[in-house]
């Protein structure tokens, strides 16, 4: 089969056909005389997603120009290094190795002091809360979204379960036992404790708006079909002390600092450095791999 090219929209009032600007060319990326290869750019997009090619482009630009830097760093140091294994098979390559142990050397991070973590804990407190559990008791009539009939009687089922519990709410545990299609009927129910996200958002939206011991009064819909909800008990999230979470607080104010660090080191490297075709901008830490 042969493929036509279509030209009727680029033909001009002169019958000329109208050809298609070139694509710009952009100058290459040189770092102090080593050239940074366009399909190596290419490649490296693919680490930084991004909805706009240009923009992942330019991130990966940034990101082999900053590699560039550190491994001339370390041929003028005359640092060799012992690749290292990283998991799952995989290992680090000698140049990565070398790089390590530059910014080991280089980058030197004070640890973080107890009056830091202490001083993090007691203005972000609200950090460091244990979740809130909801005690809960459902009972599930099943029918998908697509199936309108099984939908319809889903919803009386529900209604009439709930009409009964009204009157007689002693018997949810029988009820569920005999008519809920969820697992949870042969323990009358009951879901143990729930934390936001263990259920679906339309489960929960109703769940978290009852007080404790209150049926919902309506059945409630997800895609699993219709829920007869009721909430026995909310225990309230609380502050963890300050001895749990002191460690997890030193290791975040820590690779804080090791950021900062980082990017004021490469920072100084551009700053010696002769850099064309890119603007690097403010120095981004994060983009050392």
């Amino acid at each position: 089969m042969t493929t036509v090219l279509d030209l009727t929209n680029n033909v001009l009032p002169n019958g000329k056909v109208k050809v298609p600007p070139k694509p710009k060319s952009r100058p290459p990326i040189v770092v102090n005389g080593v050239e940074i290869a366009i399909d190596d750019v290419r490649s490296e997009a693919q680490n930084h997603p991004s909805d706009k090619p240009v923009q992942a482009f330019e991130q990966a630009a940034r990101a082999l120009v900053i590699r560039e830097l550190l491994r001339q760093e370390t041929l003028v140091k005359g640092i060799a290094a012992e690749a290292e294994a990283l998991g799952d098979g995989l290992k680090e390559t000698d140049e990565d190795a070398a790089i390590r142990v530059l910014l080991e050397q280089e980058v030197i991070v004070p640890t973080a002091e107890e009056a830091d973590c202490q001083r993090y804990y007691q203005n972000h407190s609200n950090k460091f809360c244990s979740e809130t559990l909801y005690e809960a008791r459902h009972m599930l009539f099943a029918a998908l979204p697509s199936d309108e009939t099984a939908r319809a009687d889903a919803k009386t089922a529900a209604e009439a379960a709930i009409a009964t519990l009204v009157d007689n709410p002693s018997q949810f545990a029988s009820l569920a036992l005999a008519l809920s299609a969820c697992p949870s009927k042969e323990q009358g129910g009951n879901l143990g404790q729930l934390t936001k996200g263990s259920t679906v958002p339309e489960f929960e939206t109703v769940l978290f708006t009852l007080e404790e011991g209150q049926l919902s009064p309506v059945p409630v819909p997800t895609p699993f079909g219709y829920h007869v909800i009721q909430l026995d008990r909310v225990i309230e999230g609380k502050t963890l002390p300050f001895d749990m979470v002191r460690g997890r607080i030193a290791a975040w104010l820590e690779a804080s600092s090791w950021s900062r660090a980082v990017s004021q080191y490469i920072g100084i490297l551009v700053s010696k450095a002769e850099i064309d075709g890119i603007d690097l901008g403010a120095v981004d830490g994060s983009l050392v791999q």
